[in-house]
């Protein structure tokens, strides 16, 4: 349902539904949760990606049509809960993405941090094609990716983006050849994982938030964020390394 494999500081979590095209069920929500909610103490940043050619194609239906009015309510805020703990649990993801990344499966996508796709990607919120609606924070993290505007005709028509679309409109931070996201999402999550752990931690607590605020609110969080970086033995040792033309040795 989901595989886990840890390489030192790298942890990566493949969804392995692959004759539901790695559609989210509540099994495997359940298993995200566990882990963002207890990851291994040395992990630092985490690839998810899926199998047999495809990401995520979304919530899987046959376990949706049988919930009622109230059931729906708590399952979207239990979406809301893990897509949460995805962007703002504190370790960097990122999604290495191929196939579907429909519906639920673009939700969970853009909770994470660094997206790549590679040219089977395929990007859509089909929820008016079935007379529902999102509910896994599309509005809320799409929405802003994308813009209201634009989401709203995505949805009203179905519409479906690629790899190179998305690079554009930032539904994907890179676009790669066939094959090739999960090398460089092993790649980047080197790089990352090679940062300050806290430098880390402020980049994915505070840049989302900040946008949320207003100027003044958004500018003085950005100096509690900085003060709080710049006196660690981590932001000695990188001007240090700096000025000594080496490499940074964090904790």
């Amino acid at each position: 349902m989901l595989k886990i494999d840890i390489d030192g500081p790298i942890a990566t979590l493949t969804m392995n539904r692959p004759d539901k095209r790695n559609a989210m069920c509540e099994e495997l929500l359940e298993a995200l949760d566990a882990f963002f909610t207890a990851p291994p103490k040395d992990v630092r940043v985490v690839i998810l990606t899926g199998v047999a050619g495809h990401f995520c194609s979304g919530l899987d239906l046959s376990e949706h049509v049988h919930r009622s009015a109230e059931e729906n309510l708590y399952h979207s805020r239990r979406w809301h809960q893990v897509m949460d703990k995805i962007q703002f649990g504190g370790l960097a993801v990122v999604s290495a993405m191929f196939g579907a990344v429909i519906g639920g499966g673009l939700e969970l996508a853009a909770s994470t941090h660094v997206r790549i796709a590679e040219p089977s990607t395929l990007f859509q919120l089909p929820e008016g094609r079935r007379g529902i609606f999102v509910g896994g924070g599309a509005t809320a993290r799409v929405g802003r990716l994308l813009g209201p505007d634009r989401m709203t005709e995505m949805m009203l028509t179905g519409r479906k983006y690629g790899a190179d679309e998305g690079l554009a409109l930032g539904l994907t931070h890179y676009a790669v050849g066939e094959g090739e996201a999960l090398a460089l999402a092993q790649e980047l999550a080197g790089k990352v994982a090679r940062n300050a752990p806290l430098s880390n931690y402020l980049m994915i607590q505070s840049i989302a938030r900040i946008s949320d605020m207003g100027q003044s609110d958004g500018l003085f969080t950005e100096s509690l964020a900085a003060a709080l970086a710049q006196t660690t033995p981590d932001a000695e040792e990188g001007l240090s390394a700096f000025l000594e033309k080496r490499a940074p040795k964090f904790r």
